[in-house]
């Protein structure tokens, strides 16, 4: 058995008995599963897709629909309050009045002009307000909000179909266009974009190889790099303090404003802390000289790994389709939702379009019948409620909140996968010889037979964060307007301490996961066995992880970089046997990002 702490050279890794762990989790995930099922198909049932088609007005009517079939344009009263928002707009909605109008204004008009005469004939009005029947004035109908207080000539966009001034009209149908010529370009050259991803792989396969016997010269160099530069500012500022020592002259910078210095006193200033940040990188390098040659070592041996199992460098693309399908349902369920604000129920000449309307005065229920068994209302009686009894808003917390746990949870997978994998190779004593056929796929069955509900668990604490993080980001959109400091200030720390806790615990989850594929503990016990290794080797633990990150962050920048030119030089036809290949596109660039 292997020791509780410290290193056991009998352990042979990983345990291959193991037991189901959290299986209580993996119940309550699987019922949270079946919840967003029925969810989803609450929402496709009564759903109603016009909604995320046809504009509403501030009522909640369908702007060509019902009584509204003409009057299929939706004007905005006050579109300065729309960008007074910002990106919240699209969460919370634009807070000014919105009508339907058979057609958009075709002058334009602002209510001081005509206080005088009280013209009203030029008003765009809400619908409950007859401009020839009010004793109101224009101004009091406009202070009032029930007229708009100006408005531009307008021209119809496509999607939505609402009332856009022509200066904004034509910046949205330069914008279409962009976005057109850059989708027709994909269309023309998808083919090669996917032979430059090829490349971009064949060049990582490569690069991990050689890392094994170039990681530790990358290392070195660059801190020899990194000690030169600072050693270089040193000598600099040192040698032009000597030369201005004495001559009483000035050096000016215009930055925001002017800034005037003393040649001397900057540069002997300079110098003092270039020379302080020298020797503390000088003594840190020491002090770190053999934690840094652990961490290249194991870069070596991690290469080494991945070169003995070439499909763990395949088996990231698993989780990515995984999340990728995850976010399309997410979205799927989401626009479903969205629409399920409207229910219609309609039984012979009973039509109950106008049942629900979007105002201050929300019904509480549906107003039906629960003893009328002539139609269908009945059965929907006290069922499906609105206003103070609108469950929407509750289904799309819900919804967002397995959008979280699905995410981590394919993000374990993914993780724990891995960690098993590596594993089996670092406990194969003959290498190649005793690693498994299949590491893989060993891996993922010991996922999904001993430990879903350790995964259910590790991510359901980081979705229980981000939805905590989610509802303060949508508290802070609605502060925005207030003036409260105290109120924002700790808005702020909290949106600080749960960003920190969230990196945390996504931490902790990654490294009880690697425990876990090694013993096949439970998610607790392995998450406090990696705390304790980490906290007995914190410092080697944090060299390794800044060295690795650092490694991998100049792989991706060579990578991109190679790839990058070289499909630079192809579609700007400088590879003379290639040009006949070359596409014509309305911009290069597009295929090269």
């Amino acid at each position: 058995t292997p020791l509780k702490k410290g290193y056991n050279p009998c352990y042979k890794g990983p345990n291959k008995n193991r037991s189901c762990t959290d299986v209580i989790c993996c119940f309550i995930f699987l019922i949270f599963i079946g919840g967003l099922v029925v969810v989803a198909y609450f929402a496709y049932v009564y759903g109603n897709p016009k909604l995320l088609i046809y504009p509403q007005d501030s009522e909640g009517n369908l702007c060509g629909m019902g009584t509204k079939v003409n009057k299929k344009y939706l004007f905005f009263f006050d579109l300065v309050a729309c960008g007074r928002m910002g990106p919240g707009v699209f969460v919370n909605g634009c807070p000014t009045p919105q009508v339907c109008v058979e057609k958009c204004p075709d002058e334009d008009y602002v209510f001081l002009q005509n206080t005088k005469d009280n013209d009203k004939s030029h008003l765009i009005c809400k619908d409950n307000v007859n401009t020839k029947s009010t004793t109101k004035r224009v101004e009091q109908l406009v202070v009032d909000g029930d007229c708009a207080a100006y408005y531009f000539k307008s021209e119809a966009s496509n999607y939505p179909v609402s009332c856009l001034s022509k200066p904004i009209y034509e910046q949205f149908l330069h914008a279409k266009e962009f976005g057109e010529k850059i989708i027709a370009d994909v269309v023309v050259c998808w083919w090669m974009i996917l032979i430059g991803l090829i490349i971009a792989m064949t060049l990582s396969l490569i690069w991990i190889t050689l890392m094994r016997w170039l990681s530790g010269l990358m290392v070195w160099l660059t801190i020899l790099a990194f000690v030169a530069i600072w050693l270089c500012l040193t000598v600099a500022s040192w040698y032009l303090y000597t030369q201005a020592k004495g001559k009483n002259e000035t050096l000016t910078f215009y930055l925001v404003w002017r800034l005037t210095f003393e040649k001397e006193k900057l540069f002997l200033a300079a110098g003092i802390i270039f020379g302080v940040i020298l020797t503390i990188v000088l003594l840190i390098l020491l002090f770190l000289c053999h934690r840094i040659i652990i961490a290249v070592a194991i870069i070596k041996q991690g290469s080494r790994a991945v070169g003995a199992m070439w499909s763990t460098l395949l088996w990231p693309l698993i989780p990515f389709i995984l999340q990728l399908g995850v976010i399309g349902l997410w979205g799927i369920g989401r626009a479903e939702n969205l629409a399920d604000n409207n229910i219609t129920f309609s039984n012979g000449s009973y039509d109950y379009d106008a049942i629900r309307r979007r105002s201050s005065n929300l019904f509480e229920e549906i107003p039906c019948d629960a003893n009328d068994t002539s139609s269908d209302l009945g059965r929907f009686c006290g069922f499906i409620k609105y206003g103070k009894g609108n469950y929407t808003i509750y289904l799309q917390i819900f919804n967002l909140f397995m959008f979280f746990w699905l995410v981590n949870f394919v993000s374990a997978l993914g993780q724990l996968t891995l960690s098993g994998a590596f594993a089996s190779w670092y406990w194969a004593f003959n290498k190649p010889k005793d690693i498994p056929m299949f590491p893989v796929l060993g891996a993922l069955w010991r996922c999904f037979r001993y430990h879903l509900g350790s995964l259910a668990f590790g991510s359901l604490l980081i979705a229980i964060v981000q939805l905590i993080r989610a509802f303060l980001e949508y508290l802070d959109s609605k502060l925005k307007g207030t003036e409260n400091p105290i109120a924002k200030f700790l808005l702020k720390c909290l949106k600080c301490c749960f960003w920190c806790l969230e990196k945390f615990l996504k931490f902790l989850c990654k490294n009880a996961y690697i425990m876990m594929a090694v013993y096949g503990n439970n998610f607790c016990s392995s998450a406090k066995r990696a705390f304790d290794l980490i906290l007995r080797n914190c410092v080697r633990a944090f060299v390794l992880d800044k060295v690795t990150d650092f490694l991998l962050f100049v792989s991706k920048l060579v990578i991109v970089g190679a790839v990058g030119v070289i499909a630079y030089f192809f579609f700007d036809g400088r590879i003379d046997f290639l040009k006949e290949y070359q596409p014509v596109l309305n911009f290069y660039i597009v295929p090269i990002v």
